[in-house]
């Protein structure tokens, strides 16, 4: 018999809130660049949270997300004006949820609901409260608290500790695979949200099931 879920624990950027979201701006300051900016952009923030964990030198998610930014802004050979720069840093502070998240959020009847987020205390207050999903959540957790980033085991028995719910009963959600493979390893019933159709990597770990939306979860729990 299947282990009930108490607890429902969610990735932020690219599971819940939109990422490339901040196209538009990209766009507005680099016309025709938008898109290969807010890749490059993303694909750096994520490296440099890793190597920045292998190397116990760690910076929060705003400084990583601005060196981030600067050096995407380099590889492409666009010019970061400091008006540029804080712009774009502040649009991550808006980023747009995924059309279905505010109604799935509030399906999953009287379980625990959080954040588990590379994102820093300000940053994830403020998506969040930009979004209108405060009431949405019984808990917005960061590393910050740890100053490790994910997919370090440390991170994920944050959201046990502080949600009091032990491990076979919290289901972890993600749309990053890495991070399903972290939240596996560590012992969470994983989901993957796959809305792009991306093929998983080949980690030796394998969600309970791969969804094209939150919308979908609540049928598989």
């Amino acid at each position: 018999m299947t282990t009930p879920v108490r607890a429902l624990v969610f990735d932020a950027y690219g599971t819940l809130f939109d990422v490339h979201s901040v196209v538009a701006e990209c766009e507005r300051h680099f016309p025709g660049r938008g898109t290969d900016l807010s890749k490059q952009w993303r694909v750096t923030q994520l490296e440099y949270t890793w190597l920045r964990s292998l190397m116990g030198r760690y910076e929060d998610f705003e400084h990583v997300t601005g060196g981030a930014l600067a050096h995407a802004c380099a590889t492409l050979k666009l010019p970061l004006t400091e008006a540029a720069r804080s712009a774009l840093m502040g649009s991550y502070l808006r980023l747009t949820p995924y059309p279905e998240v505010p109604a799935a959020l509030r399906s999953f009847g009287g379980r625990k609901r959080a954040i588990l987020s590379n994102g820093s205390p300000r940053m994830l207050e403020a998506v969040v409260d930009n979004a209108h999903l405060t009431d949405a959540f019984d808990a917005v957790l960061s590393v910050d608290a740890l100053r490790i980033y994910k997919p370090h085991p440390s991170v994920y028995q944050l959201a046990v500790d502080r949600l009091g719910v032990p491990v076979s009963e919290i289901a972890f959600v993600s749309s990053n695979f890495w991070d399903v493979s972290g939240a596996t390893s560590f012992g969470f019933r994983t989901f993957w949200i796959n809305r792009a159709g991306n093929v998983p990597d080949p980690l030796g770990f394998q969600p309970a099931a791969v969804l094209t939306g939150l919308d979908q979860l609540a049928a598989v729990l």
